[in-house]
């Protein structure tokens, strides 16, 4: 496990106690959801337009969520095709908001460039 975050912080939010799972722990789909956020936007401005997520691989829970935890979410872009961008993104949290940084989770998550009638484009050149 690396010591610290890959890419870019793209969002950071709070885990609240309706993100829980029954056994009291952050729901692993909230998680997810957070990280296809981040994702998404910094899809978007890459494709400097609209995306749409394709896929969601190697998905990998490490540690629980718990309530009240910070979570940061970073996005490294890891590929660029024609239409298509993949972005590895990971989930780290500061326990209650404090102390070190602890990795949670991450993925690789595919995003398409789309038009304004939804069909796929080509990705712009950007940043």
């Amino acid at each position: 496990m690396s010591a610290a975050p890959r890419g870019e912080l793209a969002i950071r939010t709070l885990a609240m106690p309706a993100d829980t799972n029954p056994a009291g722990d952050i729901f692993g789909g909230w998680i997810m959801s957070q990280m296809d956020v981040a994702g998404g936007i910094s899809a978007a401005a890459r494709a400097q337009g609209r995306v749409v997520t394709v896929s969601c691989t190697d998905m990998a829970f490490l540690k629980p969520v718990k309530v009240g935890d910070v979570v940061c979410v970073y996005c490294d872009l890891a590929r660029i095709g024609r239409t298509s961008l993949t972005l590895h993104v990971e989930a780290w949290v500061l326990r209650q908001g404090q102390g070190e940084r602890i990795k949670v989770t991450e993925a690789d998550f595919t995003y398409v460039a789309l038009d304004a009638a939804g069909q796929p484009r080509p990705v712009l050149a950007g940043p």
